[in-house]
């Protein structure tokens, strides 16, 4: 196990959704939309990972200084239900402690735009956290954006795999740049400063 209080260790950010075009705009691909902004505002390009099945930007995350963090943003190409093959391998190549494991994901319990960041838990029958701690144990950090429940009976899998809709779209920039701000404050000053300040 590597050590977790190294302040130089590196952070690993995986932002959790499904490869292709016809996932992009997916309820399920709201990590990707996090990362992929993270990764703009560090000014990096997703670039393939060598062997592992994913997309990484490498970069830093701060003011410079001692708060100043080496990231790496991840996109598993693995599809979400084997998110943690991925995640695991690049864990283990640039030896990331797991408590400097960042899951960005979307969270049916949760009102739409709300965010919740924690540490450890459960995976509430998300496939992509089940294959995640199924790979590397629970306690990594997780930073849940809300997308509510599904209308009616429509089934749990038909919605989280459709685009957001039209209303939803107004506001998704916006709460994209408050998860992005969420994960940079997790990462420089520690959970308990982002948890005051983003959950809602």
């Amino acid at each position: 196990m590597y050590v977790t209080s190294d302040p130089s260790a590196p952070w690993l950010i995986a932002g959790l959704g499904n490869p292709g075009p016809e996932y992009a705009m997916n309820r399920h691909n709201v990590g990707f939309l996090v990362v992929d902004l993270l990764a703009e505002r560090i000014g990096g390009r997703f670039k393939r990972a060598g062997k592992a099945q994913a997309q990484i930007v490498e970069g830093r995350i701060g003011p410079p200084g001692p708060m100043n963090r080496r990231v790496i943003l991840v996109k598993p190409m693995s599809f979400m239900n084997l998110s943690g093959g991925p995640v695991n391998a690049l864990k283990d190549f640039y030896k990331v402690p797991l408590a400097n494991i960042v899951a960005i994901h979307d969270e049916l319990d949760i009102d739409y735009g709300t965010l919740r960041l924690k540490l450890g838990g459960g995976d509430n029958g998300h496939n992509g956290l089940k294959s995640m701690t199924k790979a590397m144990g629970a306690d990594y950090h997780r930073v849940r954006f809300g997308i509510g429940r599904p209308p009616g009976r429509m089934p749990v899998a038909d919605f989280v795999l459709r685009d957001f809709s039209s209303t939803e779209r107004k506001e998704l920039d916006y709460f994209v740049d408050r998860a992005a701000d969420a994960v940079e404050c997790l990462v420089i000053e520690g959970l308990e400063r982002a948890q005051g300040t983003y959950n809602s």
